[in-house]
């Protein structure tokens, strides 16, 4: 199985996708060890701040050393140049905030999965047309799960996967679940600034242990 298919594969097993940015290299570190002690084994690391390239291949030096079986997105990707700059850097996948097409080249040349955030049904047709496989709904808080129980049947193919404003709750998680999307993406409600400050480690292995259950409890 190759890389584009084992990540499509593992997003909606694993039922949630962290997604997180810290400015400092160790704290950005001991977050990815902390999600895979509880059982993550795919995270995205946004692309939002001057650190973030340098922080992302120490990451995935970390990965390769020491976690096994982990894969690494990089998200809010605007522009082929930074995909490229990523993509050098050991991204295993592409994820966008919007349907930014001069990234799929990119994507294509290494075989690798890319995600694009869409917010209407155009812009998921023109995703689908464009060969997209996993659709990114952005914002999520502001679609709701019933624009997706809405659109749902029109796109039969395609994975959807809400980021922005879930939150770690059986409604909020379980709702987007009834409304059919393959998994969440979870970002400040999971991996929160007091978590990040206070390196709260522990806890945050524990708080995405009980997403996980409220995720497989939901499916």
């Amino acid at each position: 199985m190759d890389k584009k298919e084992t990540i499509l594969k593992l997003i909606p097993e694993q039922g949630i996708l962290p997604l997180y940015f810290n400015k400092d290299e160790e704290v950005s570190i001991e977050i990815l060890r902390a999600l895979y002690k509880a059982g993550i084994k795919t995270i995205e690391y946004t692309n939002r701040g001057e650190a973030a390239l340098k922080n992302f291949a120490k990451l995935r030096e970390v990965c390769d050393k020491e976690l096994g079986g982990m894969y690494l997105g990089v998200g809010t990707i605007k522009n082929a140049k930074d995909a490229q700059a990523f993509v050098d850097a050991g991204a295993d996948y592409i994820i966008s905030p919007g349907l930014v097409e001069e990234v799929i080249p990119v994507a294509e040349k290494h075989n690798l999965l890319w995600v694009p955030g869409c917010m209407t049904p155009s812009e998921i047709i023109r995703a689908e047309n464009l060969g997209a496989k996993v659709v990114k709904l952005f914002p999520g808080n502001m679609l709701g799960p019933s624009f997706l129980s809405g659109i749902k049947t029109l796109f039969p193919n395609l994975l959807f996967m809400p980021t922005g404003g879930v939150e770690l709750t059986k409604e909020s998680i379980g709702g987007w679940f009834k409304a059919g999307v393959c998994a969440v993406g979870m970002g400040s409600q999971l991996i929160s600034a007091g978590v990040m400050e206070g390196k709260k480690y522990a806890e945050l292995t524990e708080a995405t242990k009980e997403a996980i259950a409220i995720v497989n409890a939901s499916r």
